[in-house]
């Protein structure tokens, strides 16, 4: 305990030159002098598929209401005028599906600055409800990070990539703003992306590649870029992007499954996320740039033989299982006016039949080809398939991402959720956008498929479950980027003595398979489990991070992926680290909150770090106790605490 002490104590020096800024060109810590060149991160965000708030750009009279919209207006998501005047609310949302240009009465634009990803609906009520990043900029404010270390950039998650740069000059921008924060800091950004945020960034390496001259492409990347935190990524897309295609995702709000599907086929991104198969790649656009008007034919999009000789394309099941009617044509779903009146015998449905289609099938278009004939939407997702993305003129995003060339990788993810991964879809009877209904679901459940149905279902499970949104096989394919050997740790995520921690060193991996360790866990106890490499490429670190139970859109506002991301960064920046990951050995508290009133002895737990101090309003002992204020002397410190700006008391 005392070691740990006197590390921590070494640990706080260069802690707080990275939360305030570097004072001196040297630092002293205990008599020793190191240089504080990694006291200058950045942090940039890339949020998720609808996680930023967009704003009207237009003047919208919205007849029998009295809101209208008007510049800056809040559109993404203003719920007030979602339930007064849900047409105005759709004409600023809706896209034209072929162009992706705006409605002609009215256009929205996505917000700028940190404003645009903490609430999307600020309020009393509505903002703890649309809060995505709020409690992340909390910890960083807490802990005295300074307000230009913390950079955003937001998009118009309604767009796909090549439109983002068409309309937005989105990529050129995010490249201005990582080069911005190099000269504001003077040292290299952390890039934290979460959910579609980590296909926005893939997108960005891709785009960054053609942009400057390959000689300079890994230059750039050493100089700009220290690390890389991809949370709740889906790698090999997510199930839920199917349900919105074909019946509908509400994301909550009071709207019509119909209406949420009319609006999220006409966006550019909706088919982003689309399950594509493991073993089906693209052609480099890199290198089809040497190859250009010299005759070679090569292919865009190939599979593997393990494509044709394994089931589901990698995935646990088929994606999409669907009856079909036998009727082709206009003539399979009546008009609104002809449900009114009474369908004719002569369109009634005769005995459906059956398809089922794997990931690939879904990405590469076979299914809306196949449903063609029975549902309008399918043309148009078509189009979309194959202008933005098949045709996509830097990358085919519906394709498995290769560790990008980035120093330092943190793949982190929820797992053991009950998980969407394949469902069962019917005529409905009813005239379009409802055309669809869902007739069962397939959830994977930690290392299990169910139905929803309770009907047997067969399939290729993995070792556990998914986040709740995005499945086990997809957020898990950054397994593929760790070594060839790799350290596996799992400690409690609560604060911990160490006791219950489980380590396995130097296990073997294959690149094609997964890893799943031979270790204990106990009933009611959620556990991090680090997948670290320990032989890797030289000058490359990468890790894994599973969190058991945690849930895909609230995973950014756990205390305890905040904690060990700061742990991490805080070993970056020791000059005496000697591993290349933090230590897992124990975990104290590091904040107020994390003090709490131990019941059975009768006392404040963690007594060496938190005491009892009563705070006028405290009304429990679980909040009455608070932790110490930890106050550090040393010759740095005291230099800084000369400057009027460094009022802040370091917690631990």
């Amino acid at each position: 305990m005392r070691e740990f002490h006197a590390s921590l104590s070494r640990l706080l020096i260069p802690l707080a030159l990275f939360f305030f800024g570097p004072l001196q060109p040297t630092i002293f810590a205990n008599g020793r002098e190191f240089s504080s060149d990694f006291s200058k991160f950045s942090g940039i965000i890339i949020p998720g598929f609808a996680s930023t708030q967009l704003r009207a750009w237009s003047v919208l009279d919205c007849p029998y209401s009295p809101l209208d919209f008007n510049p800056l207006d809040s559109v993404w998501i203003d719920t007030t005028k979602l339930l007064s005047a849900v047409n105005c609310w759709l004409k600023c949302m809706i896209l034209d599906p072929y162009n992706q240009t705006d409605h002609p009465e009215c256009k929205s634009r996505p917000d700028s600055g940190l404003s645009a990803i903490t609430e999307l609906d600020p309020g009393y009520i509505t903002g703890p409800l649309s809060s995505v990043w709020k409690e992340w900029l909390k910890w960083c404010i807490e802990f005295g990070i300074e307000a230009n270390a913390i950079l955003a950039a937001p998009y118009d998650w309604r767009l796909s990539a090549s439109m983002l740069e068409e309309r937005d000059l989105y990529f050129h921008r995010l490249k201005l703003t990582f080069e911005t924060a190099l000269k504001l800091r003077g040292g290299p950004s952390l890039v934290i992306a979460h959910s579609m945020g980590n296909n926005v960034f893939r997108y960005f390496l891709e785009w960054l590649k053609l942009e400057i001259a390959p000689k300079m492409y890994a230059q750039w990347l050493e100089e700009h870029i220290h690390a890389y935190f991809a949370i709740g990524a889906p790698l090999l897309g997510a199930i839920q992007t199917v349900e919105a295609t074909l019946s509908g995702f509400t994301f909550g709000l009071p709207v019509a499954e119909g209406t949420a599907r009319l609006m999220f086929n006409s966006f550019g991104s909706s088919l982003w996320m689309m399950p594509f198969s493991k073993y089906c790649r693209s052609d480099s656009s890199y290198w089809k740039h040497f190859f250009e008007g010299r005759g070679e034919g090569h292919k865009s999009y190939h599979c593997d033989d393990m494509e044709f000789q394994t089931n589901y394309s990698g995935w646990p099941t088929n994606i999409i299982n669907i009856e079909v009617p036998s009727i082709r044509g206009a003539d399979v779903y009546p008009s609104i006016p002809e449900v009114v009146e009474g369908t004719p015998s002569s369109k009634e449905c005769g005995l459906p039949t059956q398809l089922s289609f794997s990931a690939r099938e879904v990405s590469d278009g076979t299914f809306f080809k196949a449903i063609e004939d029975y549902d309008p939407d399918s043309k148009r997702l078509l189009h979309q398939l194959k202008k933005l993305y098949h045709g996509d003129p830097v990358s085919n995003p519906l394709t498995p991402w290769d560790r990008p060339p980035i120093k330092n990788i943190f793949c982190i993810y929820g797992i053991d959720r009950k998980t969407e991964v394949g469902y069962y879809f019917a005529p409905s009877g009813k005239p379009y956008p409802d055309n669809w209904i869902i007739t069962d679901v397939i959830y994977e459940v930690e290392g299990t498929l169910t139905s929803r149905s309770g009907n047997s279902v067969s399939g290729n499970p993995g070792a556990s479950s998914g986040d709740e949104t995005v499945p086990y096989n997809s957020l898990s394919w950054c397994k593929t980027w760790l070594g060839s050997k790799v350290n596996i740790t799992r400690a409690p995520q609560s604060e911990h003595d160490g006791s219950d921690v489980q380590v396995d060193l130097n296990v073997e991996h294959r690149h094609d398979s997964d890893i799943v360790p031979n270790m204990t866990r106990a009933s009611r106890v959620k556990y991090i489990t680090y997948y670290e490499d320990s032989e890797s490429i030289p000058g490359r670190r990468t890790a894994v991070w599973e969190l058991d139970k945690a849930n895909h859109r609230n995973i950014v506002q756990l205390p305890v992926l905040m904690r060990e991301m700061w742990l991490q960064i805080w070993h970056d920046i020791h000059p005496n680290a000697k591993s290349k990951f933090a230590t897992k050995a124990m975990r104290g508290p590091l904040r107020d909150q994390d003090c709490y009133w131990d019941y059975g002895k009768a006392r404040c737990a963690w007594p060496e770090h938190c005491e009892y101090r009563y705070v006028f309003g405290d009304i429990s002992l679980s909040i009455i106790y608070r932790i110490w204020h930890c106050k550090i002397m040393a010759p740095a410190v005291t230099q800084m605490r000369e400057k009027p700006r460094f009022t802040k008391t370091l917690h631990w």
